[in-house]
């Protein structure tokens, strides 16, 4: 059984379509919050990993 990759499925007009499509369904003044919660997300996600969560209070345990 071949694996796929999503990219290598989508070419360049099955892009600019769904570009499109997010930009319908969004609006051109949503996407920049949508990349931003996103890109907060991501960044709590990491600290979460690293234990930078951890109030400056508490010692932090390594295991």
């Amino acid at each position: 059984m071949n694996s796929f990759t999503i990219a290598a499925i989508l070419g360049g007009p099955e892009m600019i379509i769904l570009g499109i499509a997010i930009l319908l369904l969004f609006g051109g003044k949503k996407i920049p919050e949508l990349m931003k919660g996103l890109g907060k997300g991501i960044k709590e996600f990491k600290d979460g990993q690293d234990g930078k969560d951890v109030p400056a209070t508490e010692p932090v345990k390594k295991v």
